[in-house]
């Protein structure tokens, strides 16, 4: 039941279980947009669900909730409060984005998350912010509204659709989240709050991750204002969305919902401990060759795709025991050819082995040491999934690129070895297998940071085995151990062993057990 303030008062909730045991991240409550009510996630809702516990809010005096006395900030801010759980991702479209982030700077212990959809930082213009709706116009809606409601909200409805690429039909969906009956003074006072509001203070402060979609053809929030989201905030990431209007997520709901999934599984995934992870593969150095037939497979259809002609400096990034560089040097004899690794010890390894390759480098592929502007060729087979900021990965990639450089890489996806984690989750809640981005997200990170993909493949790869334990020899003979932080402490107790055999025992098929990996091949290049 909604609890209710000292006047009375409480927010109508809906709620949707997760389709999952254990959801994948802290529950998630949806605030919708003016002139409209929690229906408006509908096209969300269902994707939200495979993850996390939904709870959608209907805002005061929209939708199922009661009128209030006055709809000012102070107030709406502490209904909503109110209504969250202990712990949560806030998600708002819109007015809702914008009372999002206010919950969110206020109250940033309850928030894991935020989430905005086409919502404005100040969505009226004055002389200091002029990306947003400028003041004669917002000010002529707001009279027009006063005077005749119901055209209004009709007109409204189509500015949500004005601009889309499927625009007649994008208009007819969201014709029917206006409600004409359900008006009443909360609406006007909500028009009247969105043109004081200004989070631009509550943004710059925010240190709650954050992802902020924005939309290219949006009649009422000028796309321009990434460029303010960007200069007030470098933590926070921003997305715009091509050829889409101010109902983003009723014009792209797939690839809004990705987004959105990719961003809530990365934000809750547990932190990748570089330290361990570098031991990992160093221990694993002499015994990584043995077991790599699958990286070797992908490494050398990797090698297909370079199709340069002359170039100097050429980086092999993640070489590991160092099996692809002298391959590169082969490719590019007058080229300084550079292996680089953040594990010493398969450094030594590949120093020990390829003797004739005199330059390897041990760093971190997101703090590079090379000098802006002076590589022309990155190959990485494999290596970039260890990385845990893809935005500072990118940059650093784009950084060091001539311009017209390419960068050639292979990484895992979200379904890598989920025959492994689904059996895990049957006995525990612990983090047995390490977690990978999703296409959308990394695709959309490389585009924010200025890089352009020329190529890209999605290919699953599925080795077979005979026992469960040549599987997990195999991954700890590769380093490929789980090394997040959140993964269980101690030894696994037989019970749990056992349980997990048999549960992993269910995806035998011709008396062999499946180990799949969701490979991406990518190309990449500056402009």
């Amino acid at each position: 039941m909604p609890r209710m303030n000292n006047n009375g008062y409480a927010l109508a909730a809906h709620h949707y279980s997760c389709t999952l045991q254990r959801p994948l991240t802290d529950d998630v409550v949806l605030l919708h947009g003016w002139g409209s009510s929690s229906e408006s996630w509908s096209p969300l809702i269902p994707a939200l669900q495979n993850i996390a516990n939904v709870i959608a809010l209907d805002l005061p005096g929209f939708g199922d909730s009661a009128e209030i006395l006055v709809f000012d900030l102070d107030t709406v801010i502490d209904l909503i409060v109110q209504q969250l759980p202990k712990k949560c991702v806030l998600i708002g479209w819109s007015l809702g984005g914008m009372l999002a982030i206010q919950v969110a700077a206020k109250y940033p212990q309850k928030i894991s998350g935020i989430v905005t959809l086409a919502a404005n930082l100040k969505f009226v213009a004055n002389n200091d912010y002029e990306t947003a709706m400028p003041v004669s116009i917002n000010r002529q809606f707001n009279e027009s509204f006063a005077n005749d409601s119901q055209t209004t909200l009709k007109l409204f409805t189509g500015l949500l659709a004005q601009g889309d690429a499927n625009e007649r039909v994008l208009s007819k969906q969201v014709r029917t989240l206006a409600k004409p009956e359900k008006i009443n003074s909360n609406w006007l006072q909500a028009l009247e709050l969105l043109g004081v509001v200004d989070n631009r203070t509550a943004f710059t402060n925010l240190k709650t991750p954050g992802l902020h979609l924005l939309a290219e053809k949006d009649a009422l929030v000028p796309v321009n204002a990434k460029q303010s989201f960007a200069a007030l905030n470098s933590h926070q990431q921003v997305n715009v969305i091509s050829n889409v209007a101010h109902a983003l997520h009723w014009s792209a709901p797939e690839l809004v919902a990705n987004l959105i999934s990719d961003f809530l599984l990365s934000a809750a995934q547990p932190i990748l401990d570089k330290k361990q992870m570098a031991h990992s593969f160093s221990r694993a150095a002499s015994t990584y060759d043995s077991v790599a037939s699958l990286q070797r497979e992908v490494g050398d259809a990797l090698l297909q795709k370079l199709s340069f002609a002359a170039v100097d400096v050429v980086v092999d990034l993640g070489c590991g025991t160092g099996h692809f560089t002298p391959k590169l040097q082969n490719l590019f004899p007058k080229a300084l050819v550079v292996g680089v690794d953040i594990a010493e010890g398969m450094l030594q390894f590949s120093s020990e082995q390829h003797p004739q390759q005199k330059k390897w480098v041990c760093a971190d592929a997101e703090y590079l040491p090379f000098a802006d502007n002076s590589v022309d060729i990155i190959y990485s087979n494999f290596a970039l999934q260890w990385c845990a900021d893809l935005s500072k990965l990118f940059a650093e990639i784009y950084r060091v690129l001539k311009p017209g450089g390419q960068c050639f890489f292979t990484t895992l996806g979200p379904a890598t070895l989920h025959e492994l984690k689904s059996a895990w989750l049957q006995v525990d809640t612990h983090v047995h297998v390490n977690q990978f981005h999703g296409s959308e997200f990394l695709l959309n990170q490389l585009k924010q940071q200025g890089l352009q993909v020329v190529d890209f493949l999605q290919k699953p790869e599925v080795m077979e085995f005979e026992h469960l334990s040549d599987l997990t020899r195999s991954l700890k003979s590769l380093g490929a151990q789980n090394v997040n932080r959140g993964r269980a402490s101690g030894l696994t107790g037989r019970k749990k062993i056992q349980l997990f055999k048999q549960a992993y025992e269910s995806f035998r098929r011709n008396n062999l057990l499946p180990a799949t990996y969701d490979v991406f091949y990518l190309t990449v290049k500056t402009p």
